[in-house]
């Protein structure tokens, strides 16, 4: 008989400011992401029994998840860590919802950082990126991330009517946002024009359609007890995985994303109507515009009328991304991502601050890998 499944919920959560640390290595900002995760999940460490960690370019050690529980004082039954791009924070989650569900362990920490700013040159970043690309279609043409986000934007403007000043508008909102964030990487205010006229990078993308690189660290702990700050349970969960490389695409306008989506709601019971805060991967502008179509949190070609009618700000229908996303707020690797759920934890529970908004009851998080490669979905919701 299969023994019936135990509740998972985010019990706690931390990180560091975005941004430049100079001298601080990625162990260094781990180290205090954690610390402030475990702090307030009311646990001690002795109780923290399973630990994920993300890859970290700039660490490339081969067993990190160990290294990470040695600095920490932490002696689990249960470690590894997990690859899988900027869906990596989201997937960790997931697999620690599934390891407190099936009681392998009760409290798990899901750890991530890294100090891409200050610790690597840009040439070794520029390298990094360039390797999501096909190692014989792709890499050999010179092209980089930005480059590949680029040709996805392209076509799917094409095909859906999408502007430039339509994706302008995200770029904007998620600056406004990070404006209110004490802790983001990128604070000072930006308009449309200064958007469109920002420096070319892979047209259509400009400068502030990008996210910048930054130092920075992010810590959930996910348990079978709730918090005495508020129960968020993880009700909800799915992946899709339809390509890793752009030349394997077949259709921008089904990446995955919806597939990934309709399993975390079909799991939840919920629909897209039940949600009421959006933490949505925006790594380029073009990203968060595809993700909230081809999810249905819009029509195609209507995300950015929604941004203009201000759905998507803070006191909106649906609140999106308010730490900032990985325009604003920042993005170090695996923590970029991370920190949606981080801030969606924050929000619900009523420890945002100045940024708070109404506590949402039902949050949905989204991350994309690669080039619109893999796809994770969660749903959380506050159980009074």
């Amino acid at each position: 008989m299969t023994p019936a499944l135990r509740p998972a919920y985010l019990r706690g959560a931390g990180g560091t400011p975005f941004g430049r640390h100079e001298g601080r290595s990625a162990l260094d900002l781990m180290d205090e992401a954690a610390a402030q995760a475990i702090n307030s999940s009311g646990l001690a460490r002795r109780e923290i029994d399973g630990v994920l960690c993300g890859y970290a370019t700039t660490l490339p050690h081969l067993m990190l998840s160990t290294l990470v529980c040695e600095r920490l004082a932490l002696k689990p039954h249960y470690a590894h860590g997990l690859q899988l791009g900027g869906a990596s924070g989201a997937a960790m989650l997931m697999a620690a919802r599934e390891l407190v569900r099936s009681g392998r362990c009760r409290n798990v920490l899901v750890l991530a950082g890294e100090n891409r700013l200050s610790g690597q040159s840009r040439d070794s970043s520029i390298q990094t990126l360039a390797q999501v690309g096909d190692a014989d279609f792709e890499v050999p043409n010179g092209a980089s991330v930005p480059a590949y986000y680029a040709l996805m934007a392209s076509q799917y403007m094409q095909q859906t009517g999408v502007t430039s000043e339509d994706l302008a508008e995200f770029a904007v909102l998620m600056r406004s946002h990070a404006a209110t964030h004490p802790d983001a990487h990128l604070r000072t205010p930006i308009t449309r024009q200064e958007v469109l006229a920002s420096k070319p990078i892979a047209t259509p993308l400009s400068l502030l359609d990008c996210c910048p690189i930054s130092d920075g660290a992010m810590a959930l702990v996910v348990s079978a007890e709730p918090a005495a700050q508020g129960a968020v349970a993880m009700v909800g969960a799915g992946q899709a995985h339809r390509h890793q490389h752009l030349t394997a695409m077949a259709d921008v306008m089904q990446c995955g994303a919806g597939e990934a989506a309709q399993r975390a709601f079909d799991e939840a019971e919920l629909g897209l109507a039940d949600v009421d805060y959006l933490g949505i991967y925006d790594s380029f502008t073009i990203t968060l515009v595809m993700l909230l179509e081809e999810i249905g949190f819009a029509p195609r070609a209507g995300a950015a009328q929604r941004a203009r009618t201000g759905d998507f700000a803070p006191t909106g229908a649906l609140p999106l991304n308010t730490h900032g996303g990985l325009l604003s707020f920042g993005h170090c690797g695996v923590a970029g991502g991370l920190a949606h759920a981080v801030e969606a934890w924050r929000q619900m529970t009523g420890q945002a601050g100045a940024r708070q908004i109404t506590p949402p009851r039902r949050a949905f998080i989204h991350a994309d890998g690669g080039v619109m490669s893999s796809h994770v979905s969660l749903l959380l919701s506050r159980e009074d």
